[in-house]
């Protein structure tokens, strides 16, 4: 194809899925980049403890600031099965003869393009972090605006209770910061340096290999992993974890607002133009939404991917199971990326309607009030009583159609206080402890962006 950005891989469908700053920080030319970093990265630090001249690394690490043409290396690499061969071949024909025998000294093909991918994942996971803290930003928002705003809890797909909009996106709220607490902490502890030589032994090294690693680890601000994790990959699956926990969260988030959204409930829609149908002039579908619940639907598969391949790493160094991790890593964070980018942009546009919200909870007709009618009718009627009698009232309040306070005064007879009985068909006194849930959320949320995002 021609015209398409660096940072796109598709340009049909990209720009459904993706969000190109993050897919930019994980496309070829990055990877490449990174790559490069990593190999000058090696330079500096083997220069720094003696073991490659100092004028050696100058050139290496000059020479590394080149472009070089990832579709080439991509053409060049199937002799060797990854991009790293070719491309220490491409810097040795740019470097002087003298620093050529250094280059990419001591160090393996999965060295560099391990060290790379944590690279391109602190890039990445960096803008997907800040998207993050704008959403939850929004969430916390809602929640604190909404949280006296009445509305239908609805469990296993029926009414159940009432409870607030705030507190719902309280919950929103702290699932995605759970996620993005622990995608921040993968990022800054367990992205480490790959570095352990042909067999993981670093003996190309002699004695200074982990010296070299401690200053390469330096180098490149990434942790220094205790022993080389050539055939360990717990460091890819947690990252990739973390990425599939926030895809989930964004996911649970974008199945109840398309639920909000939809044209019986209509308590929820999202701001700006867009959402049209192509044959129904009607129409607003929730198009963000269903975009970013289709992450969510993706990353499992991805993640299951990156699971079965840390499994098949045989002894020192994997036949295959290395290779399969590399794109379905880079896929989640595309799609991940992608869903956090669009979250940050519906969630401050959201429109909440609470005077539907409010419609659909007296539309019970008090039915939804039962238990604490029960309970409060209990002391007149006794507790097996009061139970019986609201049961009954509220079967016929659902076969009349007429609200349960009716019926239950027919019902009773005379044996219950009206004023009693309205206080419990009440719903802003049945909410238990919603509006101090909603609080501490909001105090979690300062807590989990105390620090910069990314």
């Amino acid at each position: 194809m021609t015209g398409r950005p660096p940072s796109l891989r598709s340009d049909l469908f990209d720009p459904l899925f993706a969000d190109p700053e993050v897919s930019a920080r994980v496309g070829d030319d990055a990877v490449v980049r990174a790559m490069l970093d990593v190999e000058a990265a090696l330079a500096r630090a083997e220069a720094s403890v003696g073991v490659i001249p100092a004028d050696a690394a100058d050139a290496i690490t000059a020479a590394c600031g080149g472009t070089f043409d990832a579709a080439a290396l991509g053409r060049a690499a199937q002799s060797s099965g990854n991009p790293v061969v070719p491309l220490v071949r491409a810097l040795e024909k740019v470097l002087p003869e003298s620093a050529r025998p250094w280059v990419h000294h001591g160090a393996t093909s999965q060295d560099i393009l391990d060290t790379a991918l944590m690279l391109v994942a602190h890039r990445a996971s960096g803008r997907i972090l800040d998207a993050l803290r704008t959403g939850t930003d929004a969430l916390a928002s809602l929640a604190s605006d909404h949280r006296r705003t009445l509305m239908v809890g609805r469990t296993l797909g029926q009414q159940a209770l009432p409870t607030t909009f705030g507190l719902k996106a309280a919950g929103w709220l702290v699932a995605l910061d759970t996620a993005a607490s622990r995608l921040r902490t993968v990022r800054e502890t367990r992205l480490a340096v790959q570095f352990g030589g042909a067999a993981g032994t670093l003996a190309a090294l002699l004695d200074r290999g982990l010296t070299v690693g401690t200053a390469l680890a330096a180098e490149l601000e990434l942790a220094e992993a205790v022993v080389p994790w050539h055939t360990d990959r717990q460091r890819v699956l947690e990252l990739g974890s973390a990425l599939a926990g926030v895809g989930a969260a964004l996911g649970k988030l974008a199945l109840d607002l398309t639920l909000l959204a939809s044209s019986e409930v209509a308590e929820v829609s999202e701001g700006g133009g867009g959402g049209g149908s192509s044959a129904m002039p009607h129409k607003r579908n929730p198009a963000g939404s269903i975009l970013i619940r289709s992450a969510s639907i993706r990353t499992p598969g991805l993640l299951a991917t990156l699971h079965t391949a840390a499994a098949q790493q045989e002894h020192e160094r994997a036949t295959g199971g290395w290779h399969a991790e590399w794109e379905p890593l880079r896929d989640l964070f595309d799609v991940v990326g992608g869903a956090a980018a669009r979250t940050a942009r519906i969630l401050p546009d959201l429109r909440v309607d609470a005077d539907r919200m409010r419609a659909t909870l007296d539309a019970t007709g008090g039915v939804l009030l039962s238990e604490n009618v029960s309970g409060a009718l209990a002391p007149e009627l006794g507790r097996s009583g009061a139970h019986d009698l609201v049961k009954s009232a509220v079967a016929k309040s659902a076969e009349s159609g007429r609200p349960l306070r009716a019926v239950l005064l027919d019902e009773a007879d005379g044996r219950i206080d009206a004023d009693r009985l309205d206080a419990a068909l009440d719903p802003t006194r049945y909410l238990g402890s919603a509006e101090a849930l909603v609080d501490r959320a909001l105090a979690a949320h300062a807590d989990v962006w105390r620090g910069p995002a990314g």
